[in-house]
């Protein structure tokens, strides 16, 4: 295999665990790995490197995974590892599995769609299966296409690939002849009840008097509803279930209801939609889903969605895996919740860094590995209630990060230092403490450095103190905004604190939005976002957009804009 050929095999795989872009470094390591005789020619290695990261880079995610999978299938292989860590499947067989992943586009995907995703997904890919990607659609006031898109870019971001897809609005046709057969049984009827009242019956598990129409009446009650004859909340089509029933889901529920809006997709065809268990029982059948692995606020509705599916004669049921929400310490879900904030200014879109939305856990600078890696350490179907901590996700994202972040020098709430007797220098400083393909910079430097104002706060006369990779001082005063220091040489001294820095002549201004928890005690956290300013050395100019660096000390932060040095502070 040629040079070039070589270089883009890695830097595709590069790529695609790096949500699409491709670093140079890590490129210039796996060529030099695999063909180690090549290291005597090191420029060629980097001039190959760069056209293939440079050609990669202007792909998307999907072109490059699919050149990946023509030119070197057994990198994207490799990540059959990591699924062997999943428990068993119950009742799984090779080949036969199939899940799906069933978003309801009625608001943008968040982190914890993201982790049922996965899950579906891993498991599918475990057992050699299928996946796929359904849309719950069949609730016209909710549903938009951006919220569409939003889960297809989601879902694409985590690596999650499906093998078809569908709307549930596709059906509705076939949902109509399938809600005529139960009519024709006897086991759905057209009630006309206030809303008030079917509740009150429920949960009292008594029939009201539409329950005893026959069905010839009923099918006459039916076409009218598809015709028009009746409006919004005046007629709504019924199971008949058994209303003395434990769960009350079984209860004669709503099977169908007149919603009087536009679909984004249907436009005005259809005024009868399906209610949730109605379409999700039948077309689980149609998709030929084994397993259903989703959250346990559906449990009560497992028995009502086979009952469903029996009496119409689709006598294949998939096996239930239910388990807690996933959920965040501070950091609803609710998309109510989260409209609260919208609209009280507090944000200002859906992409917030201290939103649990996929828009804001990206910009905060969370990798898709990461969340791929917590989901499988914390699968466990289990009904207990969780809620966990982000450190937890943090941590294992600074695991992913350490090893291929560029470490650059930041100083907030800036104040400067005059190193008495220092002399002009020129050092040459290293990206990375150990992953050398990361590369080095140019620092230049006189006297005259800005240190961060915490470092300042701290400092007293007569301490010892070490700017990183540059020189030793003693603080001879401090005045103000201002410290003073006295040269004490260039080598290494034992025992001395190593403080980062930047030129007092040669720097760019950076702002750090801080994102913290949305909610403390049930209340919104008025310190949720802060802004923290400060200088940073002449290479932070060099941050591409996405990228994400270790300001040192300070923490990991993804650049946010390619007009001005704004980042998003991940975590330390």
């Amino acid at each position: 295999m040629d040079l070039d050929r070589i270089a883009l095999k890695w830097a595709l795989k590069n790529a695609v665990e790096h949500n699409g872009r491709a670093m140079i470094g890590p490129v210039i390591a796996k060529i030099l790995g695999e063909r180690p005789d090549l290291k005597s020619d090191i420029a060629s290695v980097r001039r190959a490197a760069e056209r293939a990261v440079e050609r990669v880079n202007s792909m998307s995610l999907e072109e490059q995974r699919a050149m990946l999978m023509e030119i070197a299938p057994e990198l994207l292989e490799a990540k059959r590892v990591e699924e062997k860590r999943l428990p068993p499947l119950p009742g799984a067989e090779p080949g036969k599995v199939v899940t799906r992943l069933p978003p309801e586009p009625s608001g943008y995907m968040h982190i914890g769609h993201a982790m049922s995703g996965l899950l579906n997904y891993l498991y599918a890919k475990m057992y050699d299966g299928r996946i796929w990607l359904r849309f719950e659609d069949t609730d016209p006031r909710k549903v938009r296409l951006e919220y569409y898109e939003s889960f297809r870019r989601g879902y694409r971001w985590l690596g999650i690939e499906w093998d078809y897809e569908k709307n549930n609005s596709d059906d509705i046709e076939l949902f109509y002849r399938y809600a005529e057969q139960l009519i024709r049984v006897g086991k759905a009827y057209v009630c006309t009840c206030p809303v008030e009242k079917i509740r009150r019956l429920r949960a009292q598990g008594e029939e009201c008097e539409h329950r005893s129409l026959g069905i010839d009446e009923n099918l006459s009650l039916w076409n009218e509803m598809l015709a028009g004859s009746f409006l919004e909340g005046e007629a709504i089509l019924r199971l008949v279930g058994d209303m003395k029933h434990a769960n009350t889901t079984m209860r004669d529920p709503a099977l169908f209801r007149i919603i009087e809006h536009r679909h984004p997709l249907t436009g005005n065809k259809y005024r009868v939609w399906p209610l949730y268990d109605f379409a999700v029982s039948i077309e689980d059948y149609l998709c030929g889903v084994t397993h259903v692995l989703r959250t346990s606020e559906f449990a009560l509705r497992d028995e009502l969605q086979n009952y469903i599916r029996s009496l119409l004669g689709l006598n294949r049921h998939p096996v239930y895996i239910e388990y807690s929400r996933f959920e965040f310490k501070g950091t609803p879900v609710s998309k109510r919740r989260l409209r609260t904030i919208l609209e009280a200014g507090l944000a200002k879109g859906w992409d917030d860094p201290r939103f649990p939305t996929i828009e804001g856990v990206r910009r905060r600078g969370i990798l898709p590995e990461a969340i791929r890696e917590f989901t499988i350490a914390q699968t466990g179907f289990s009904y207990a209630k969780r809620e966990y901590d982000w450190s937890l996700l943090f941590a294992i994202n600074r695991k992913i990060l350490d090893p291929l972040a560029r470490r650059l020098f930041f100083t907030p709430n800036p104040v400067k230092l005059l190193v008495e007797g220092a002399p002009k220098a020129s050092i040459e400083a290293p990206y990375h403490p150990s992953n050398k393909d990361l590369g080095s910079r140019i620092l230049r430097t006189s006297s005259e450095f800005y240190i961060a104002g915490a470092d300042a706060e701290r400092m007293k006369p007569g301490e010892v103190y070490r700017l990183k990779y540059l020189l030793n001082f003693k603080v001879l005063e401090i005045c103000g905004s201002q410290v003073r220091g006295e040269f004490l040489g260039m080598e290494p001294m034992k025992d001395v604190q190593i403080i980062q820095w930047v030129p007092a002549d040669e720097y760019v201004e950076v702002e750090v939005l801080v994102p913290d928890v949305l909610y403390l005690n049930d209340e919104i956290n008025p310190e949720s976002l802060r802004i923290v300013k400060g200088f940073g050395e002449k290479a932070v100019e060099t941050v591409k957009l996405d990228e994400i660096v270790q300001f040192e000390r300070f923490g990991f932060c993804r650049r946010d804009s390619e007009s001005k040095a704004l980042f998003i502070f991940a975590h330390d």
